[in-house]
């Protein structure tokens, strides 16, 4: 089986940086697309950056320009480098990739979530 776990969450005052990043375990042939995913308390699952296979990026309205998302290997699948935060960016990070075993088709795997807690 697959697992994802994500870690450097954490607290930080508002204007600093914090930087995520995914691990994986398991039997893994490929990996094609990744994304970070984040929730507030009370408030929907939101897309916040996503990168494709090829390398290709595309992130929500509300961190373009102060988030980027970049990827590794199979082990490492990638970093969320989160600077100029704001408090509206506290909210639990999760690591997401849809992965092809070695023996299997693509499937969607998910983090448990880092916190991310950004001070007023």
């Amino acid at each position: 089986q697959v697992q994802l776990v994500e870690s450097g969450g954490g607290l930080v005052q508002a204007g600093g940086s914090l930087r995520l990043s995914c691990a994986a375990s398991g039997s893994i042939f490929s990996v094609d697309a990744m994304a970070w995913y984040r929730q507030a308390p009370g408030k929907q699952r939101e897309l916040a950056a996503h990168i494709s296979s090829g390398g290709s990026t595309n992130y929500s309205d509300s961190v373009k320009g102060r988030f980027t998302i970049s990827r590794d290997n199979a082990k490492n699948l990638g970093d969320l480098q989160m600077n100029s935060l704001k408090p509206e960016d506290t909210a639990v990070y999760y690591c997401y990739a849809r992965i092809q075993g070695r023996r299997s088709g693509y499937r969607d795997y998910w983090g448990q979530g880092t916190q991310v807690t950004v001070s007023s």
